[in-house]
């Protein structure tokens, strides 16, 4: 029933497998590549365009399924979305490197879709799906060149040793991340990040490289001459020479005066002008009334207009040694530079070079803002956000805004990968850093201009870089033995020319080189000259910026986020957070500060105000620290009830201030004297585990301090109750001393440190009073119990007649106190339920 075709070989350490001829077998071509468990499903399918078209229309997809790495995907619908940015990228990194190798004027539909089966940390699922792509459009019969393959390169700067495709944990201790691909012949593809490393280093990659994937080419091209149904079709295109040749020298000599032009307004307007007469001319001469009964179409022509202008173009800059606007090869373009132009931004540049200007924004957040990404190869926290738009009028365009397509995220992470490497620490700088480059004009290297802008406006910001970084793009035009090396290549040099090569770096060294290839044959020597041409103009632009400014601001401006830490008892974190959170989102709602805690108990607090922060410590240091009895605290009248006022103290306590305890003077109601929110100072007089008791007249409520006092009514200093309150305290006379529980609201009397308790409710129940240092409250029943001595004398608020008794005390007899005694209470009705506090 299955075909199977199967080549193994080892590679590096790992086996690669290529497989075809079991799965998919409706496409035109489809295998199954595993290497080191990573294993990838590349299918290819190709047709007839619809109508015809001067592009290739091919489209390349790798999709990352969770079943891969044996997950289910999150969210409602437990299924796949749009692509990640990850798969993006290694989209790009495929179809960059098999685009060039279609035969010129082919303009069949192809498309390609890699689709990741199983993945293993061990095996970078980019090289594995280039490899099954290249070897299924090797055996689809599409006309393809030849095979190719790519290698993901290490590189351990200490010992100076390369890694062929690295491991995970290999390429978090390597000062290289870099994907080279390559044909039988030539350079296609590199993408890399690097550590400041030297162009000699960078070259040897490339090298290594390029000696590494010659095996694996070997081994596509055999199993594709096993496993091919059919020979590849062949792609004869049109002969256009006759269209070419017909183009007068009055065209030559308007396409030359058009590309003179410096400003790229004035260039393209002109252009347009002499491609529209030209190709007026060309289709009343080559295209009938009929255009099925000519022997050329509308694509042809255009075609040979490309041709006709890439030619004479490329001729030009070869023989006169002068590029399109006038420059020397090596000669970079106008350099404006501007910061801190955007008052309410963190941190902002203008960085224009010729007519290429990219608008840099940065903002900074906390840890909470930072970007969780969960991708195939594991969930991740990512500190660092470079986006990178590009809007239609950046090219004088009219068309409707669209989400950020693939050209977008690979710019952008280009430059991410130029400024990732000299950023600070997360412990030097906890900032979660968000960059974002609007390009406002383009002429070629915008994605360069982003990289200059970003490392000025970072600087700006007060991230404290390691150095400047800065970005250049280079050219080449080849023709046989001859070539040119360009420095800052135009966008039409760019589309005229062989190479876009991309290196953006500091003045110690490379980290971040791009480069696509559109020709044979260039060798590692043309390279090695135009690294070196690289870094000229690179550390020439670099002492541009460092006019401007050359090392990060002292420090972050007054409207960014600031940050403190605190240190917390382990034990104590629960407690902050609170039941599902609450605590923790309590203090973030009521002072506007986020808040992180790590597990060792650092707190970070991070609020644009010193205010916020503060009030944040505040909190937190309520709920991890106990309240001492006999301290002095600030608190907040936080609610009002009739018989005294809560206030909330050390962050998250609240404690009672008894009516009795606010004044040294008789007040009628709690809310003639606070109001809630009114700030004050307490005296912690009595805790337990569920209540805190405080007080306010004890403390100079402007200076702080304890203050030695006596009772506000001098009457409750001789014992007699005032109208109906229920208990009083004083320094010789009833109630509490040192903690004062009145009866009426808590169902007894308690104990004054010198002298006695008296009171009754609404004259109904005869009250004892309790004193010395022994005691305590009473329970709210008929018989009420007082911790006292033995001996002593009880009083009738009511009469005035004192009665001797002892007291029924759960703490034994004991001696009578220094001025007062206890005594038992007569029946009486049961006092109200004590009141909780919280």
């Amino acid at each position: 029933m299955f075909d199977i075709t199967r080549k193994c070989v080892e590679w590096g350490d790992r086996s690669l497998t290529i497989e075809s001829g079991k799965i998919a077998r409706q496409a035109g071509g489809a295998v199954v590549v595993d290497y080191g468990g990573t294993s990838v499903l590349a299918t290819v399918v190709s047709q007839k365009s619809k109508e015809a078209v001067d592009f290739l229309p091919l489209t390349v997809q790798f999709l990352a399924k969770s079943y891969a790495v044996g997950k289910i995907p999150g969210g409602f619908f437990k299924r796949e979305g749009k692509p990640s940015d990850r798969e993006t990228l290694i989209s790009r990194i495929i179809d960059r490197s098999i685009r060039p190798l279609f035969p010129s004027g082919f303009s069949d539909e192809v498309a390609v879709v890699c689709n990741l089966l199983s993945y293993d940390a061990s095996s970078p699922p980019e090289t594995v799906a280039l490899i099954g792509a290249s070897a299924a459009l090797a055996i689809s019969g599409i006309p393809f060149h030849c095979p190719v393959a790519g290698a993901r390169i290490g590189y351990i700067k200490e010992e100076g040793r390369y890694i062929l495709n690295p491991s995970a944990d290999e390429l978090s201790v390597s000062a290289l991340d870099m994907f080279y691909a390559r044909t039988d012949t030539s350079i296609l593809m590199v993408e890399s990040e690097a550590h400041e490393l030297t162009e000699a280093e960078m070259l040897g990659a490339l090298q290594f490289g390029h000696e590494h994937c010659e095996e694996v080419i070997k081994v596509i091209g055999e199993f594709a001459e096993e496993a091919r149904k059919c020979a590849p079709a062949e792609f004869v295109p049109c002969d256009l020479s006759a269209i070419i040749d017909s183009i007068g020298s009055d065209y030559k000599e308007r396409f030359l005066v058009a590309y003179s032009e410096k400003e790229k307004k004035a260039r393209v307007a002109k252009l347009d002008a002499v491609r529209a007469s030209l190709t007026e001319d060309l289709r009343a001469k080559f295209l009938s009334e009929g255009e099925g009964d000519s022997k050329y179409i509308a694509q042809d022509i255009v075609y040979a207009m490309k041709t006709f202008e890439r030619s004479l173009v490329r001729e030009r800059v070869l023989e006169s040694k002068s590029r399109i606007d006038g420059r020397a090869y090596d000669q970079i373009r106008n350099i404006e530079i501007e910061v801190d132009l955007i008052s309410k931004a963190h941190g902002s540049a203008l960085f224009t070079r010729g007519d290429t200007q990219a608008l840099v924004i940065t903002a900074l957040g906390t840890p909470q803002d930072e970007q969780i990404v969960d991708g195939f190869d594991g969930d991740k926290r990512e500190r660092f956000l470079l986006h990178y738009n590009f809007p239609p009028y950046a090219v004088g365009e009219a068309s409707a805004l669209r989400p950020p397509g693939r050209r977008e995220i690979g710019h952008g992470k280009l430059a991410w990968r130029a400024i990732h490497p000299v950023l600070p620490s997360k412990a030097d700088f906890p900032y979660t850093i968000r960059v974002v480059s609007e390009i406002t004009e383009s002429d070629g290297s915008s994605s360069m201009a982003t990289v200059c802008g970003a490392s000025l406006a970072l600087m700006d910001t007060g991230v404290p870089l390691k150095s400047s970084v800065a970005g250049i793009a280079m050219g080449l035009i080849k023709e046989g033995d001859r070539y040119a090396i360009l420095s800052d290549i135009l966008g039409d040099e760019d589309y005229l020319g062989d190479m876009d090569f991309k290196v953006a770096g500091t003045r110690e060294g490379i980290t971040a080189l791009q480069m696509d290839m559109k020709v044979k044959g260039i060798d590692f020597a043309v390279l090695g000259t135009a690294l070196d041409q690289a870094k000229e103009g690179r550390f020439f632009i670099i002492e541009k910026m460092d006019r401007v400014i050359k090392e990060s601001r002292g420090a972050v401006r007054e409207h960014v986020p600031r940050m403190e830490s605190m240190l917390i008892d382990k034990g104590k974190i629960k407690n902050v957070i609170g039941a599902g959170g609450k605590n923790v989102r309590e203090i973030c709602e009521k002072t506007g500060a986020k808040i992180e805690i790590s597990q060792d108990g650092t707190v970070m607090i991070y609020a644009v105000g010193r205010e916020a922060i503060e009030s944040a410590k505040d909190m937190i240091t309520g709920i991890v620290s106990e309240p001492e009895v006999g301290k002095i605290y600030s608190g907040e009248v936080c609610e009002l009830a009739k018989y005294g006022a809560f206030v909330t103290f050390l962050g998250a306590r609240k404690g009672l201030v008894h009516i009795s305890e606010i004044r040294n003077e008789h007040i009628n109601a709690v809310a003639d004297v606070l109001a809630v929110g009114d700030k004050v100072k307490v005296l912690v007089i009595d805790m337990d585990k569920d209540h805190i008791q405080l007080s306010m007249r004890r403390i100079d409520q402007e200076t702080g301090d304890q203050v030695d006092c006596e009772l506000y009514a001098p009457q409750r200093r001789n014992g007699v109750a005032a109208g109906n309150t229920v208990g009083d305290s004083s320094v010789n006379g009833g109630g509490a001393g040192s903690v004062y529980v009145p009866r009426g609201d808590y169902g007894g009397a308690s104990a004054g440190r010198n002298g006695r308790g008296g009171g009754k409710r609404d004259g109904a129940a005869k009250s004892s009073s309790s004193a010395g240092n022994g005691g305590g409250r009473s329970s709210s029943s008929t018989r009420r119990r007082h911790s006292a001595g033995s001996s002593g004398y009880s009083s009738d608020s009511s009469s005035g007649n004192a009665k001797s008794s002892s007291s029924e005390s759960s703490g034994g007899t004991g001696g009578r106190g220094r001025n007062g005694a206890s005594g038992d209470v007569q029946n009486g009705p049961a006092a109200p339920k004590k009141p909780r506090f919280f």
